[in-house]
Parts: C-alpha cells; sequence; structure tokens
C-alpha cells in the first residue's frame, strides 16, 4: 500500500474504513446467516444493544460431556461440558451446564416445592407436568412475570458460572415445550432464552443452543452463539445445524452406529462426540468417549 502524503488522505481513509465496518456489521445481524465469530466477538444484542465481549469456542474443537461426573479429559480434548457445580479445566474452553427449563430429578419434591411452587408447569388437575424420561418436573415459562421470577433464580446459576471462569453456559431442555402437553410454546421457549441470553453475555459468556432444530430461525433474535446438540446424527439434524452455526456445532452421539455415520459424513466440518447415555465419568463401568 503507498504511503499516505496528508492528513485529510487518512482522514479520508479513516472514515471509509469505519463506515466499511459499519455497514458489515450491521448486515450480519440483518439475517440468520451462520455467524463466524473469532475467538474474542463483539456484537449487537438481539435487542438491538450494545453486547458485552464474549469468548467463542473454536471451530471443531475436540469436545467432551462430562455431566455424569468431572474427570481429566482425554488428550486432545480443547473443549468440555461440565454440570455447572462442577469447576472449569485449566486451558480448555469450559461450558457451564444449566438445567433450565426443567428441575433436576428429585429438587420438585424438595427445593422447588418449598420456594417457588408456582413455577412449576402443572396440569388442569394440579399434578406435575413431568419429562418421564428423565422424571424432570418442567419449569412454568408461560408468561412474563413467570419467566422473570425464574430468572431471579436461574439467573445467578448462570451468574456463578462466570464467577466459576467458565467461557459459556448451556441451558438444557430449551424443547421442554415440546413434553408440555400443549401448556407451553415455541415462543414461550424463545423468551425465555432472550432472556438467558442476555444473562450470559452480561457476564462475558457465550451461550450454546441446545438441541429444538425448530427454533433455529430465531437463534439471532434470541442471542446463541454456538450449538450443542444431541444425536444430530441419528436424527439427520447436522445439516441444519451446520447450515447455522458453522463449523461451531457439538455434537453428541450416543450409539456407536449413529456416531460412526456422523464421522463419515460430518467429521471434518463438526465436533462429534461418542459417549455413553448416562456420560459417566471415566473409569467407571459403562463409561464410553471417543472423538472424530
Amino acid at each position: 500500500m503507498p504511503l499516505l502524503r496528508s492528513r485529510a488522505a487518512l482522514t479520508v481513509v479513516i472514515l471509509t474504513v469505519a463506515l466499511a465496518t459499519a455497514c458489515s456489521t450491521t448486515g450480519s445481524q440483518q439475517g440468520d446467516s451462520p455467524r463466524k465469530p473469532s475467538a474474542t466477538d463483539t456484537t449487537t444484542g438481539p435487542g438491538g444493544g450494545a453486547r458485552t465481549e464474549v469468548r467463542a469456542p473454536t471451530a471443531n474443537a475436540a469436545f467432551d460431556y462430562q455431566l455424569g461426573g468431572a474427570y481429566p479429559p482425554p488428550g486432545k480434548v480443547q473443549a468440555v461440558s461440565r454440570d455447572r457445580e462442577a469447576k472449569p479445566v485449566d486451558g480448555l474452553y469450559n461450558i457451564c451446564y444449566v438445567n433450565a427449563f426443567q428441575t433436576q430429578p428429585g429438587e420438585a419434591g424438595t427445593w422447588w416445592k418449598k420456594h417457588h411452587p408456582d413455577l412449576l408447569l402443572k396440569s388442569d388437575d394440579g399434578d406435575l407436568v413431568i419429562d418421564e424420561d428423565w422424571a424432570e418436573p418442567l419449569l412454568d415459562i408461560s408468561t412474563p412475570a413467570k419467566r422473570e421470577a425464574l430468572m431471579d433464580v436461574v439467573g445467578p446459576w448462570i451468574d456463578g458460572c462466570a464467577a466459576a471462569q467458565y467461557d459459556a453456559v448451556e441451558p438444557d431442555n430449551l424443547d421442554s415445550y415440546e413434553r408440555s402437553e400443549g401448556r407451553l410454546t415455541a415462543e414461550h421457549a424463545a423468551a425465555f432464552a432472550r432472556l438467558l441470553a442476555d444473562r450470559a453475555h452480561q457476564q462475558h459468556l457465550a451461550i450454546a443452543q441446545k438441541n429444538t432444530a425448530d427454533l433455529l430461525p430465531q437463534r439471532t433474535r434470541i442471542g446463541f452463539d454456538f450449538a450443542v446438540v444431541e444425536e444430530c446424527g441419528r436424527y439427520k439434524e447436522c445439516p441444519e445445524f451446520s447450515d447455522a452455526y458453522g463449523s461451531r456445532v457439538f455434537d453428541i452421539e450416543y450409539a456407536k452406529k449413529d456416531f460412526a455415520t456422523a464421522c463419515s459424513a460430518w467429521g471434518k466440518e463438526l465436533s462429534i462426540t461418542l459417549r455413553d447415555r448416562d456420560v459417566r465419568p471415566a473409569g467407571t463401568d459403562g463409561y464410553l468417549y471417543q472423538s472424530c
């Protein structure tokens, strides 16, 4: 590039670069094209305001899913997801698991019933609406008031992830409306997810979309930065998540044949991990881990 010969010329260049940058930033927020954030990603928030800096995961990073108990990750692992009560791993990209849309098994009969019984989703006859596969009662996100009240509980969990030096948060059971007996909708889930994303970004945490391909069209409005997906190979959803998030998709398969299929089709583009369905810690019976 030739040297600039005057202050006026320098000013013109600075203004031109600034205008181009502003146009590029604005354009990237208009649609839901795949976002490819840098290591530190500063963007406009879903509501149009300034968003704090967050660190997005490295594309196609080797991943370990440790929700059943923390253990030293295999040597090539670059990113790990752990329960919010576990400590992050020095030197890795750490994702903090939060069960944000359902309770943990056993909690409804104790803490939630004692402190926030009105925030548990109930059927017409007053019974709890429960995710039968995991024995987890659903949280009631059906109104703005209830969503705000839930943020008084879940918000501090996210703050705790930040205080523990996690890099990102993974709010689970975004798709709980599918198990709500028609009492919750996708819009309820998106509205609560926006609150979670705002809280995460305020704490300089990236936030993952967990499963729920139906909400991919709303990902930018919600504020998701990357995805953690279970069995996108088995359910043939990997193309949809890849189109949305590029290579910043962590997929966990639980069957060897699905893992092999996903690795063959998507192993060069996405981070594919095989885990036992109970995500047991290493060294325990039934533990299984592979990556491609």
